[in-house]
């Protein structure tokens, strides 16, 4: 049987200065999430308020995605469901990979 779920999400943009801050509000069954997002315009480009809207909004989103799948991670490894976690180490040299 199909399970149909709507979670009201809310998107505040708010430009000053030529910095655009960006709040989004994502409510579910059981929780709050909020995530948070910046765009600084560089004074030598063009004054487009759309693309500060745009930058801070996706950044935004992408804050408020990786709280969603850190809280996943939390609840499958609450139930044994969880693969391993890797162990992070610092990287070194020149590489943009970790180690």
């Amino acid at each position: 049987m199909a399970n149909t779920v709507e979670w009201p999400l809310r998107l505040s943009l708010v430009e000053e200065d030529g910095t655009t801050t960006a709040r989004v509000v994502l409510r579910t069954r059981n929780a709050t999430f909020t995530g948070h997002g910046t765009a600084r315009r560089s004074p030598e480009d063009p004054d487009v308020p759309e693309i500060g809207d745009e930058i801070a909004a996706g950044r935004a989103m992408r804050d408020l995605a990786g709280q969603l799948l850190r809280t996943a991670d939390d609840e499958l490894e609450g139930v044994g469901a969880a693969p391993p976690r890797r162990e992070r180490r610092a990287a070194y040299g020149w590489t943009s990979e970790p180690a």
